[in-house]
């Protein structure tokens, strides 16, 4: 992409606080970029051949949402975490294998997508995360849920398409969490809690394709006190 182009697109910027550029084949981050670190709100990479985020990303102190889906980042840099009005970050297919330590500063993240990547467990520094809603770990390589989840404050976490073969009871203790996705993993019915059922705040818990038989899950004590907090939830949103 020519020099021209990519004036056109910082000056369009400039005006919208917005920066979209997706699909271009850039393998870098756009270093001009920074003239804009002080106004800009959005910028969205996707869809690129990006494989680095430069330290300069501490700078864009205003910005809300991030979009970097479907690149080639192997680790995000530690500069990232200072970005304290960063309210959106959508990461889907990269290749990323951890978080920075101190990712737990993103104080006003509400919405987190690291769908496709090639996380082995759920970041601890999630947890400190306090205005977190929505976070989507599908499609890694977790294995198991630590005990750690249950300072979580998200209301949605999906964890679909892992090979999760264990997860910890302290999920029945996340104070928000509504929605429960874990479909496609490697859960026995003998390991999934039944505190989920019984003594969470889960109304809708999604675990089909496992090793287990939905109709199974039925039997289980705690099943009726779920359906009761489902149905309400759906009367809810009718």
């Amino acid at each position: 992409m020519g020099n021209s182009a990519l004036k056109a697109h910082l000056e369009t910027a400039q005006k919208t606080g917005v920066f979209q550029l997706t699909g271009k084949g850039l393998s870098e981050f756009p270093e001009d970029l920074q003239k804009l670190a002080s106004n800009l709100r959005t910028i969205d990479l996707s869809n690129n051949k990006i494989e680095v985020l430069p330290p300069l990303m501490g700078k864009f102190f205003v910005l809300k949402s991030l979009a970097l889906n479907h690149n080639k980042l192997t680790a995000l840099p530690e500069e990232l975490c200072k970005l304290k009005k960063l309210e959106a970050l959508h990461l889907n297919s990269n290749q990323l294998t951890q978080l920075p330590a101190a990712f737990g500063q993103l104080a006003a993240l509400k919405t987190l997508s690291l769908s496709g990547n090639k996380l082995r467990t759920v970041p601890i520094q999630l947890c400190s995360l306090r205005q977190l809603d929505v976070v989507d770990l599908s499609r890694n390589q977790i294995q198991s849920v630590p005990d750690t989840v249950g300072e979580l404050q998200a209301i949605e976490l999906n964890l679909n398409q892992n090979q999760i073969s264990q997860i910890s009871s302290q999920i029945s203790y996340c104070p928000r969490l509504k929605v429960l996705r874990l479909e496609e993993n490697c859960l026995e019915l003998s390991v999934l809690p039944q505190s989920i059922l019984s003594d969470s705040q889960i109304s809708l818990l999604a675990v089909e394709g496992n090793l287990f038989e939905i109709k199974k899950l039925r039997e289980l004590d705690g099943y009726d006190k779920y359906m009761e907090r489902f149905t309400a939830t759906k009367k809810k949103f009718a």
